[in-house]
């Protein structure tokens, strides 16, 4: 729970709740979120769906290593820690009762901070008209029992395709997982893949990977740093020179190395791939995180304004992959994840320009994932869009602008820097070698483009 977030803490106090409760005051509660050797779920995960399941048998193995105690029971005392309703075999929209009979009576045993995580097939996958509808619908589903769910518990979607269950296990144990906190009311695709390894540590599953993070200096940059140092990663930090202070001093927390350039030089490409070599070896992981904002409303914005937002967030993405994604630059199986924003997909008043290159963004995740030289490297191309963050940016927002933000999505309150930085950490990991050409929000499902 972020401090800046006074409400949240009122409501959960003592007197605040008393006060709450009598005035039908919504009572956001604060998020359960990931400290190493915590479980996985607080509670028993219920899983079941429609005939065989064929993907809760390829998961179950690999969920109980993970820490899952599982249940085909709904508990008639205590709580459920999460839900795994498996509708991969679902044909027709009359298979989808199965989703119903499942999900409907352990909605009302769901814990605090509980988890309910769909599985099913890609609609675009389908063999027949029914078969599609009944696969879309899913997805319908799932944002509507997000935004019906209390108590900080959230709902997200997994598409896998046949044959790849197995390789979905890492994704549907982030979304089970505290790590996933502010992620709701998400879609994310497991495309083909074989049922990968988890890592030997759990806890530390980019152990010797090199990664580099752009806009590191401060805000959602510095704790990126931060949850891949802790996942095991060596860090190169990188930010423009007038950040150089705070640049060294994340990069000194993390142990890592600070590296001052600006991402719209020629050669920033270039020097982040040689740095990278030189000093560690080599580059796994990239990372573009920075981006800056000229607001304006489009018809006050100016050519120059518009050029430094387009330059920055989007051009500079471009220019520096040229090199990073070259034949001799990221290294077979890397991973490469880029910072959108529900600005680009919802738009957002006065952003036009902020709206532009986050889209853009997107664009590049669509353009890259299908890149079929990139693909058969084992790269993987995916983005996360955050809503809003409590950041020193979003805490001098004015207040009544701050407190819509924070309370206009299901959870009711503002997300962290780190719920970014653990979906980034997820798309990082060997273990997500079939998941590529996602975007993720990380918003607590935002009302905003919802």
């Amino acid at each position: 729970m972020a401090r800046s977030d006074g409400y949240t803490s009122f409501v959960n106090s003592g007197v605040g709740a008393k006060l709450a409760t009598a005035l039908g005051l919504p009572r956001p509660v604060p998020l359960r979120r990931h400290s190493p050797g915590a479980p996985l779920v607080d509670g028993p995960v219920l899983v079941g769906g429609h005939a065989d399941t064929p993907a809760v048998a390829a998961l179950r193995a690999g969920l109980t290593s993970a820490g899952a105690t599982l249940t085909e029971v709904v508990p008639e005392t205590g709580r459920l820690g999460g839900v795994v309703v498996d509708l991969t075999a679902a044909e027709t929209p009359a298979d989808l009762e199965s989703l119903r009979a499942t999900l409907a009576p352990a909605l009302k045993r769901l814990g605090r901070c509980a988890r309910v995580v769909v599985v099913g097939r890609d609609p675009r996958a389908a063999s027949s008209v029914a078969q599609r509808a009944a696969r879309r619908a899913l997805e319908g589903i799932t944002r509507s029992v997000a935004k019906e769910l209390r108590n900080g518990a959230t709902a997200n979607l997994v598409l896998v395709d046949d044959g790849s269950e197995g390789a979905a296990l890492g994704t549907v144990v982030f979304l089970l997982s505290a790590r996933s906190a502010y992620v709701d009311g998400q879609v994310v695709r497991v495309g083909k893949g074989d049922d990968v390894a988890a890592p030997a540590d759990p806890e530390r599953p980019l152990d010797g990977k090199v990664a580099v993070v752009t806009g590191a200096a401060r805000g959602i940059g510095a704790d990126i740093a931060r949850t891949l140092v802790r996942d095991g990663a060596t860090v190169v930090c990188v930010d423009i020179p007038a950040a150089g202070a705070h640049l060294a001093a994340v990069a000194n927390e993390v142990g890592g190395t600070a590296m001052q350039v600006d991402v719209t030089a020629a050669d920033a490409g270039a020097r982040i791939l040689e740095h990278a070599r030189t000093r560690h070896g080599g580059l796994d992981v990239v990372v573009h995180n920075a981006g800056i904002t000229r607001d304006k409303l489009l018809a006050n914005t100016d050519a120059e304004r518009w050029a430094s937002v387009l330059d920055v967030n989007l051009r500079s993405i471009l220019a520096m992959n040229d090199t990073l994604l070259a034949k001799d630059g990221l290294r077979d199986g890397g991973r490469v994840v880029l910072v959108s924003s529900i600005a680009g997909i919802a738009g957002n008043r006065g952003q036009s320009s902020y709206a532009a290159s986050k889209a853009g963004v997107i664009g590049l995740v669509d353009g890259y994932s299908t890149d079929r030289a990139l693909s058969r490297r084992g790269i993987t191309v995916n983005a996360v869009a955050p809503g809003f963050i409590e950041t020193e940016m979003t805490a001098k927002v004015p207040l009544a602008t701050r407190e819509m933000g924070r309370r206009l999505n299901s959870l009711a309150q503002g997300g962290l820097p780190v719920d970014v930085a653990e979906t980034i950490a997820y798309f990082a990991a060997d273990e997500q070698s079939a998941v590529s050409g996602n975007v993720v929000r990380v918003c607590g499902q935002s009302l905003l483009g919802a």
